[in-house]
């Protein structure tokens, strides 16, 4: 960048913002699609598992996690352009590896019908969130606030599918 002109540094740089945050919305879409893909919560084989009582309605589940996809693309935008370096790579490691495991939970709990699996899934998305949102607080405070519902639902998903195990006999 140190040989574009001033004014022509000014414009790739307010170009960034929208890049990071594009990039992010991209990478929050693959893993919505890629998770969806193996979604399945109207086959015989959910419906039969046993439930607890307060389990959301199938339909709570899209109207949390369309928000919830929305923050984790501005907070990754956010937090990236306000980072470099070694920290931006850690910040997007994390969210990579977390969004690898947000994607998977759906393929280990419904594709491969393993509650079991997808505890273990949902256990590590948890503390990966957990992760992304440590790091995320180091730069930026307001990507940090804006991740802390998508911690607070990992949480309650983890707790949800641990009951859904114990219910079902610890289910395979």
């Amino acid at each position: 960048m140190g040989v574009l002109a001033p004014s022509r540094r000014r414009a790739a740089k307010r170009r960034w913002p929208a890049y990071a945050l594009a990039a992010a919305a991209a990478a929050v879409t693959a893993t919505a699609v890629t998770g969806a893909r193996a979604l399945d919560p109207n086959s015989t084989w959910y419906e039969t598992l046993s439930k607890p009582p307060w389990q959301p309605p199938s339909w709570a589940f899209g109207a949390v996690w369309t928000p919830l996809y929305g923050s984790i693309a501005f907070a990754a935008g956010h937090a990236a352009n306000r980072t470099g370096g070694g920290e931006r790579r850690r910040l997007v490691g994390a969210l990579a590896a977390n969004l690898t495991l947000n994607a998977s939970w759906n393929w280990l709990f419904f594709a491969a019908r393993s509650p079991r699996g997808g505890l273990v899934g949902t256990a590590l998305l948890t503390l990966s969130t957990l992760d992304v949102l440590r790091v995320t607080a180091r730069v930026d405070r307001t990507a940090a606030t804006a991740l802390t519902p998508y911690a607070a639902w990992c949480a309650f998903a983890t707790t949800l599918n641990a009951d859904i195990v114990r219910r079902n006999g610890g289910c395979r």
